[in-house]
């Protein structure tokens, strides 16, 4: 079969892609081997996909070339993303942060680009399994049905997070067939394992949660940490977790909006105990363990104003080091990618082998927690989709 474009991948950034394809004539054929389109679009967000953010920026995105984003976001904004809903009756709403999310569920999203899709001519084909890829003149892609002819090749297989939903390595290994490089690659928007000392003292306080700030080298989060049989999760912990390396270590403030040591101060004559003290202030459950561990909880009355300074420090700047990472099993995104500096910024296509186009999570281009990694998805098919 010959085709303008043959697309890879059935989700989000190659359904968005193959759409604005369609809407220009091409002859458009999308290839996944799942046996249903949009299995990411499907669990983003619970169920009720975060679709984008309202507050969308280049700053969000980490990449080896920061600036690399910035024409697709401006080209692809969350307004255009939302009018899409409301013209086929999709009502959603804000969350905190900017986040934006379907008032039902993600299934009406994917239902929205599969008809999106037949309105452009598009014709998807799912249970599509890649047995080889190649390129004469045109590329060639052998199926275990049948063998497409393309003049434009699109690789939006994602990145190998999910696992459980599909994620396979076929997008870097075509990228690494037609001599792109690929930058290293790691879980990101991923929970943390602890060794086992920490994790004996994670495992006693599972279930419990605090916000708290975290630092990890130069990069700060505040929110919501999670305490797990094996480690940390949570929304601050997910967030930190792209920007950390092994051997990292993570510095959390429990009390990022209370000076803990003026209020040792103002007690520190009395009887209260500082377990009891904490417990105003963190999860009672956490405050015990954390006393416990660190053997602090007497009379405030017995603390001299060293041993307050020090434990006010403690808290203001507790000292975690994670083992490793949950892994790409629970990872929601992969960290790094194709090589910014093989694509164009304005078209996604691969400055060395002209038709072939990368998008979505395979470029090195991984966003914040909140909807901005489906958002480059759309953003990056929709600049590919003007192209091919």
């Amino acid at each position: 079969m010959t085709t303008d474009v043959t697309i890879i991948g059935a989700g989000a950034s190659g359904l968005m892609c193959a759409i604005e394809a369609g809407k220009r004539g091409r002859n458009v054929v999308v290839l996944d081997h799942a046996a249903r389109a949009g299995a990411k679009i499907l669990a983003s967000g619970g169920g009720r996909c975060n679709f984008t953010n309202l507050r969308i920026g280049p700053s969000d995105y980490l990449s080896e070339n920061p600036h690399f984003c910035k024409s697709a976001l401006a080209r692809f904004t969350p307004g255009d993303f939302t009018a899409l809903l409301k013209k086929h009756g999709i009502t959603y709403h804000e969350k905190e942060q900017g986040r934006l999310f379907c008032r039902r569920s993600s299934q009406l999203v994917v239902e929205m680009l599969e008809r999106e899709c037949a309105a452009s001519g598009v014709e998807v084909r799912l249970n599509s399994r890649i047995l080889n890829i190649a390129k004469k003149d045109r590329f060639l892609i052998t199926t275990e049905r049948d063998e497409l002819n393309a003049g434009s090749l699109v690789v939006a297989t994602g990145g190998l997070s999910f696992r459980s939903l599909g994620a396979t390595g076929l997008g870097y290994r075509t990228a690494s067939q037609f001599g792109l490089r690929v930058t290293p690659l790691n879980p990101a928007l991923v929970p943390f394992i602890f060794h086992a000392e920490d994790a004996a003292f994670f495992k006693g306080l599972s279930g419990a949660s605090l916000v708290a700030s975290l630092r990890c080298n130069k990069s700060r989060f505040r929110g919501e940490i999670l305490f797990t049989h094996q480690g940390l999760s949570g929304p601050a912990i997910l967030q930190i977790s792209s920007y950390w390396e092994k051997g990292d270590e993570i510095i959390v403030d429990l009390l990022p909006d209370t000076d803990i040591l003026d209020l040792f101060k103002l007690e520190m004559r009395s009887k209260v105990e500082m377990q009891t003290l904490l417990s105003r202030h963190l999860p009672k459950r956490f405050s015990k363990a954390f006393c416990y561990r660190y053997a602090v909880s007497r009379p405030l009355h017995d603390y001299t104003q060293k041993e307050l300074r020090e434990l006010a420090n403690l808290l203001h700047g507790w000292r975690l080091k994670p083992s490793e990472t949950a892994g790409y099993e629970k990872a929601e995104v992969t960290r790094g990618g194709v090589d910014t500096r093989e694509l164009s910024s304005k078209t996604m296509e691969s400055t060395k082998v002209p038709g072939l186009y990368f998008v979505g999570e395979l470029v090195d281009v991984t966003g914040q927690l909140g909807g901005y990694n489906l958002h480059w998805a759309w953003a990056s098919g929709y600049a590919a989709g003007q192209h091919v």
